[in-house]
């Protein structure tokens, strides 16, 4: 290499977002300087392109100093503002555990409130400074009761593991692909534009939005009425039976509990389950009997049980599944997310379970009532999320963070809404910045991140930052201080995989079984019974119906609209909303609107309207698309609340009720009066 001459090479890592496309990235580096981040072209997701937001942001704002959060900041202004001044390491870790060591000392460290979730979904990240948290006592906000808790809880009670799902490689193997409730066109973009188009089978879409994949992937689209699932999943029960496709050898062999619900799959004729549900009684039919003859698959949608009774509508598409067998061979079964047991990977490996002390969690729904407790809480950390932006009671949580005797310490990448009302905030490395294990939640591989720069100024891995304030407390339990060689080492030994982590990063990306792995294959569950249990005596002891119910939400009346909040095309939940590029293609936020209510209301794109409930108000324009149905409404969710003109986004309507399971998210369960904006003011 002559003089003057630049070396440059390329580095493999991966996106760790919460993603089921888990891209495998090429950083370009000159003189070890960061120079472009690019999709893989050897990775089998990725092909050479990320997604358009990852493309945008990896290249944008998480590689500029000036949009991140750099060095340690104290609280110098008003709750809320934004305004700190630089301090040491040594200091900010001083003020906090000197909040702290009082609560310590008083055993009252269940007072101490922390939420997190997934910021980043890297092993040690994203789990490490959970040893911290249940060292000390905190509680634990439970981060999927923001999304997905419903859904898990109520697969565990059917099929005892919720972590357990197909393996997208036996699509090839598939004649039917159900997808239901979720949109990969803006959730996994990857597997919307090749895994869906290339598996061979025929995709059926069921979703009361017609998104991209409903309406370009799919054969046939079947657009229900919000909160009627378990109707519907019902009504493809009773076709199934009808046309002698249910699988009794399966049921009899691996199902208890099936019986007690054949009364209401006599009741759930077509016809019924078009009054119900608001699907024609001929797509039913069609859809049901292509997924019952299988082999099929069935993606779970995690926006599909963020309704009052999400749960119940899970245990009757579990009944679904197991009632046709499609389970447990070539081409068939269902995935909710892929865990790391998939991989082998044992969690109490990661946050040991010696160290917790048992202070136990809260739900989302909770948050804002809890944090305007003074005796309830006392100190409140937020790291890995952005509850300002994503949790619900929006307006009351705001107004609880601004609490003076509330000691706040918000752990980031970059200056969030959340932040703006921190008293330390402490500045988290990029993913960019430091290496870890990322383990995909659709396919089931195992993937390098590695890093590729040194942290930006003084930031550190979120692991780092507990360490250190566990030091600064003078904790002495070993496992708050194992290292990140150690403890790669000790997960990639689980697994499969024959190397270490050089090996992993110089492969980026490595599939870890020579055919597809197939779900509960030997018909063993992990339920008190063995079994699938349709019939569930602990549901039953948590208050719950013995078995699924065909339930249907009525449809709203008095001329008020339901507001679904799905996931938008240019945001990863609330991360992304903070860079330009991003916010021009966002452009400003709207309400979609059916041409049948914008024309009830009079009502044309552009038009604004107020939203409002007992939770708050929010003033939108309206953008007339047939996206939408009739009585339903769309404003995507993520954005953040400082740059939206009244300072709120949907989340200011979304009043915190919790599902029939697992005391999760029912933001797919709101309503609101919609009225002119002229009109309203």
């Amino acid at each position: 290499m002559s003089a003057g001459e630049r070396k440059r090479d390329y580095v493999k890592t991966t996106c760790p977002r919460d993603c089921y496309d888990a891209c495998g990235i090429v950083a370009v580096r000159d003189d070890g300087k960061l120079r472009k981040i690019l999709g893989d072209p050897e990775h089998h997701v990725a092909r050479g392109g990320l997604c358009g937001k990852c493309a945008i942001v990896y290249n944008g704002t998480w590689q500029d100093p000036a949009a991140r959060l750099t060095r340690p900041l104290r609280r110098v202004g008003p709750k809320g503002k934004a305004k700190f001044e630089p301090v040491s390491w040594e200091t900010a870790l001083q003020q906090i555990s000197e909040s702290l060591k009082p609560l310590i000392a008083a055993g009252r460290t269940s007072t101490i409130m922390q939420a997190h979730y997934t910021g980043t979904v890297g092993l040690i990240a994203g789990w490490y400074p959970l040893r911290f948290f249940s060292h000390l006592g905190a509680t634990e906000v439970d981060p999927d009761s923001v999304c997905n808790k419903a859904g898990h809880v109520a697969l565990e009670y059917v099929f005892g593991d919720s972590l357990e799902g197909f393996d997208p490689e036996t699509a090839k193997q598939a004649k039917t692909i159900l997808i239901w409730g979720a949109n990969p066109s803006h959730s996994a973009p990857h597997m919307h534009k090749d895994w869906l188009r290339e598996s061979g089978a025929e995709v059926i879409a069921i979703d009361p939005i017609g998104h991209k994949t409903a309406r370009e992937r799919a054969s046939l689209h079947l657009q229900l009425r919000p909160g009627t699932d378990a109707a519907l999943a019902f009504g493809f029960l009773h076709v199934a039976q009808r046309e002698g496709l249910l699988d009794q050898a399966f049921i009899d062999a691996q199902v208890i509990g099936f019986d007690e619900i054949l009364a209401a799959i006599e009741a759930a004729d077509p016809v019924t389950t078009e009054r119900r549900c608001g699907v024609p009684a001929a797509q039913i039919e069609q859809a049901a009997i292509a997924y019952a003859k299988g082999p099929s698959l069935l993606w779970l949608g995690q926006g599909m049980q963020r309704t009052a009774r999400g749960g119940n509508a899970f245990r009757a598409l579990a009944a679904l599944i197991a009632g046709t067998g499609n389970l447990g061979k070539p081409g068939a079964g269902f995935c909710y997310m892929n865990g790391p047991g998939s991989r082998g990977i044992d969690m109490n490996s990661v946050v040991p379970p010696e160290l917790d002390r048992g202070s136990g969690s809260i739900s989302h729904m909770d948050l804002a009532e809890t944090l305007e407790d003074s005796e309830r809480t006392k100190v409140f950390f937020n790291w890995n999320c952005n509850p300002l932006a994503s949790s619900p009671d929006q307006a009351r949580l705001r107004k609880a963070l601004m609490r003076e005797d509330l000691f706040h310490v918000a752990c980031d990448v970059f200056s969030t809404d959340t932040v703006a009302f921190a008293d330390i905030v402490l500045p988290a490395a990029a993913f960019l910045e430091f290496d870890d294990v990322i383990v995909p939640y659709f396919h089931q591989t195992l993937s390098a991140q590695v890093k590729l720069q040194e942290p930006l100024g003084e930031a550190l891995p979120n692991q780092e930052i507990f360490r250190r304030l566990a030091a600064a407390l003078g904790f002495e339990a070993a496992a708050l201080f194992e290292s990140d060689a150690d403890l790669i080492a000790r997960i990639l030994a689980q697994t499969p995989f024959k190397g270490g982590f050089a090996e992993l990063a110089k492969a980026g990306t490595v599939r870890l079984y020579p055919e597809p792995r197939l779900q509960f294959a030997e018909g063993r569950y992990p339920t008190p019974s063995g079994k699938i249990e349709i019939a569930s005596a602990r549901a039953e002891a948590d208050g719950l119906p013995r078995v699924p119910e065909p339930h249907a939400d009525p449809g709203t009346t008095d001329g008020r609209l339901r507001i679904l909040s799905p996931a938008s095309l240019w945001q990863m939940n609330s991360s992304y909303a903070n860079d330009p590029k991003i916010r021009k293609q966002l452009g400003g936020n709207a309400v979609l609107l059916h041409p049948d209510d914008a024309q009830a209301h009079s009502l044309t794109s552009g038009d604004r309207v107020t939203l409002s409930n007992e939770a708050g108000v929010l003033t939108l324009p309206v953008e007339v698309s047939e996206i939408a149905q009739p009585g339903m409404g769309i404003v995507y969710k993520g954005r953040w609340p400082s740059a939206e003109p009244a300072a709120a986004n949907i989340n200011v309507l979304h009043k915190g009720r919790k599902s029939d399971i697992g005391d999760s998210t029912t933001v797919h369960s709101m309503e609101v009066d919609l009225r002119r904006a002229e009109a309203a003011e």
